[in-house]
């Protein structure tokens, strides 16, 4: 019987290892501009650095499912953390485009096992009714991540520069591949081990077949993209250039949005422990009001006072921690030998609807100004971002089908969901 203390001290090193990597994830988004410049980039140009290391996660994603089925969450974190740590390396060389693009493609592949693995030893080591809770906060943790860039790296780009500051990410992802290394089980027990080696194609699909685990891949898709949009390359520059504030403002706003993640991530797992037939209405919320603090934000054409910005961050933040309902819903509805490649499924929905948002604001940037420029207006930053109303729409029809179809399923099994008025009649006539 595993203790808590061993549980506890496998958990922090596998909780590390996410912070670490989330830092090297959202580390370009703080040095937006500075890569403009470095690189003379477009709109498009700079878009097209996050949407391939991103593509490259999200592609990896289910792949790294099956690795993590077959060889085990210390496999993955090592060798996720070495390949991103020789990313930075890289990048910290890079002086043209190329370099650059090679290093994000290899921060992007070393992250894609990381987050799934934690999922999945934290589905081993502890008790169920404590899963949901203790992924939010492993979330909650990797969230720090994103104040380590608003804050930490930011400090350290502006005072010594490019080349230190992802040198330095470099040393830092080495030193956390070794702590991982040493740190992590070799190979962590399944509950019913396979009993055969199923083939790619057919093991995805068996996977990804539930219509729960759908629900798990819709809900991830459609909460956490307005988030990642902005944490992770379009905050910054549109806060500086286009609402006129200070570097410093736009790292506070930044950091306002991990904040109120951190602070959502713990609720949202009660919630889920809780009301474990009521999770998608908490994907629901959080996607209704993502879309009226959007609507609040763009259709002024005047620049918003800063009240108004810190709202906006604080609603935005908070539907990040609300994508890992996606990943519970996977636990729930997957057996235990097909877990990795089930969370792998549902981890790719948020970073594919992340990829198209990102892509979709810098091509509109570009289009909406004119040729050659390197900073945007307000008005092509409204118009770049209403686009986000897409995936909006694509997600919330995505979740509202396949919860639907899960209602169906668990009423076949003999578990039927009430309806809401039900449910309140009930309490009011007890």
């Amino acid at each position: 019987m595993r203790s808590r203390r061993s549980a506890a001290a496998v958990w922090a090193v596998a909780a590390g290892a996410y912070l670490v990597a989330v830092v090297h994830r959202t580390a370009l988004g703080v040095a937006g501009v500075e890569a403009i410049d470095r690189f003379t980039l477009s709109a498009t140009g700079l878009a097209m650095f996050s949407v391939l290391q991103l593509g490259v996660y999200a592609a990896l994603q289910i792949p790294a499912g099956r690795a993590l089925d077959r060889f085990g969450t210390r496999a993955l974190i090592t060798t996720g953390t070495a390949v991103m740590a020789v990313g930075q390396g890289v990048l910290a060389l890079a002086d043209d485009v190329p370099a650059a693009l090679a290093a994000r493609v290899l921060i992007g592949a070393g992250d894609a096992g990381i987050f799934i693995s934690a999922c999945r030893l934290i589905a081993e080591w502890f008790p169920p009714r404590r899963v949901p809770v203790m992924v939010q906060v492993t979330g909650l943790v990797g969230q720090s991540g994103q104040i380590v860039s608003a804050v930490v790296v930011a400090w350290v780009l502006h005072a010594r520069g490019w080349g230190v500051t992802f040198g330095s990410l470099a040393v830092v992802g080495a030193a956390v591949t070794l702590a991982a290394a040493i740190g992590l089980p070799s190979r962590t027990a399944r509950v019913h081990p396979p009993t055969t080696r199923e083939r790619f194609v057919p093991a995805v699909r068996a996977a990804a077949q539930p219509a729960g685990t759908r629900l798990g891949f819709w809900s991830h898709f459609l909460t956490p993209f307005s988030f990642n949009v902005v944490a992770m390359l379009w905050g910054v520059p549109f806060f500086v250039t286009a609402q006129g504030r200070t570097p410093a403002e736009a790292s506070m706003l930044l950091t306002v949005m991990t904040l109120a993640a951190m602070a959502t991530g713990p609720l949202v797992g009660h919630w889920t422990a809780r009301h474990p037939l009521r999770r998608s209405w908490a994907v629901l919320a959080s996607a209704g009001a993502t879309l009226l603090v959007w609507v609040w934000l763009l259709v002024p054409g005047t620049p918003r006072p800063l009240a108004q910005l810190v709202v906006f961050a604080a609603v935005v933040g908070a539907g990040g921690p609300v994508s890992l309902v996606g990943i519970d819903f996977a636990r729930t509805f997957t057996p235990s030998d097909r877990l990795g490649t089930a969370t792998g499924f549902v981890n790719t929905g948020g970073f594919t609807s992340t990829i198209a948002g990102v892509l979709a604001v810098g091509v509109v940037l570009q289009l909406a100004s004119p040729a050659g420029a390197t900073t945007y207006t307000l008005d092509a930053y409204r118009l770049a971002f209403a686009v986000l109303l897409v995936p909006w729409v694509v997600g919330v029809t995505g979740v509202l089908r396949s919860r639907r179809l899960t209602r169906t399923a668990l009423a076949a099994a003999g578990t039927p969901v009430p309806p809401l008025r039900e449910v309140w009649h009930r309490r009011r006539a007890s």
